[in-house]
């Protein structure tokens, strides 16, 4: 790689190095404070809230890559726990085709917003705030009190640990190895982040606009499923809470800012989306083991969104003229 090519590199993923190197320093921090030492069962906890966290914001990064947003997706990761905490149970079949329902269930939530924003020709933000109103109502339905079960063995392999590495860290991994990578590189991949870039110049460039769209706002589903799928294996319970879905949605989009994706479209991706959930999350362990009262944790989430959203903004601000930005 040249020196260029190198310099090129750096400036086009300053953003999500910078939230790496931040994460490192929490992380560390956070393991230097631990009261009791660094356990395995401190990673294995750490990791399974990180994770969680990051699958919710990497639902959100499509979505945002094409220039729109998921209000729903909250409200898909708490129908997923709902719906998991009734059907993952069982004999081994029965698990297996709990969760391949729970995934089922995330997919298709995920399409009616691609139907609404693609076929009904909404706004996106209008369009999944919709629809979260509906997936909430469903998970009512599925569980109007807090409850349910989950099979153990499952949950305690999902949720354990292999060799010292917490199985949850594996499975993300195989999400960024098996499912973004590759279609990163594909077509419709690469579509999304044109649309995202310049909606009607993409079209005319030959881009099929709407199946971009749809492959972002399904995959952003079928994401949000594991997620909730991925709660209620360590919770072992489910609860239909609209606080929780908001909580969600918001710090998914809070992680896609941190981690370097412009909410304008086009830039950015899911690896720094992941980095910014895992700093959020660092935020509140580090906060317990400082023994800071969790009322605390709001404003420093506020802060490092505003001071990211600042970074994100800067090319935009040095810029005269809007027009240039397409040049």
């Amino acid at each position: 790689m040249t020196t260029s090519t190198t310099r090129l590199v750096l400036r086009h993923n300053a953003l999500p190095l910078l939230a790496g190197a931040i994460f490192i320093a929490m992380f560390g921090l956070y393991l230097l404070l631990q009261p009791h030492g660094v356990q395995d069962s401190v990673l294995v906890t750490a990791a399974n809230k990180g994770v969680l966290l990051a699958l919710i914001a990497s639902a959100q990064t499509l979505p945002v890559l094409t220039g729109g947003i998921d209000l729903s997706i909250g409200a898909i990761v708490v129908l997923a726990n709902c719906l998991a905490s009734t059907l993952v149970s069982g004999t081994p079949l029965q698990v297996a085709g709990g969760v391949v329902a729970v995934l089922a269930s995330g997919f298709v939530a995920g399409g009616l917003n691609a139907a609404a924003v693609v076929l009904g020709r909404l706004q996106p933000i209008i369009a999944t705030l919709a629809t979260s109103t509906m997936f909430y109502g469903v998970s009512l339905l599925l569980r109007p009190a807090p409850g349910g079960d989950v099979d153990d063995d499952f949950a305690s392999a999902m949720t354990g640990a292999i060799g010292g590495v917490p199985v949850t860290l594996v499975v993300l991994a195989a999400v960024l190895l098996l499912l973004w990578m590759p279609f990163r590189r594909s077509l419709t991949g690469r579509g999304i982040y044109a649309v995202g870039s310049a909606e009607a110049s993409a079209y005319m460039s030959g881009v099929k606009v709407d199946r971009a769209k749809i492959a972002a706002y399904t995959g952003a589903g079928f994401l949000a499923g594991m997620a909730g799928l991925l709660l209620t294996l360590i919770a072992e319970s489910a609860q239909a809470s609209a606080i929780q879905a908001g909580d969600f949605t918001l710090n998914s989009i809070a992680a896609v800012v941190i981690g370097g994706t412009s909410l304008f479209g086009g830039v950015g991706g899911i690896v720094g989306s992941i980095i910014g959930a895992f700093i959020l999350r660092t935020i509140g362990d580090l906060l317990f083991v400082m023994s800071a009262s969790p009322l605390w944790q709001p404003l420093f989430q506020g802060l490092i969104l505003l001071a990211a959203v600042s970074l994100g903004a800067l090319p935009i601000l040095r810029i005269r003229n809007r027009l240039e930005t397409y040049r």
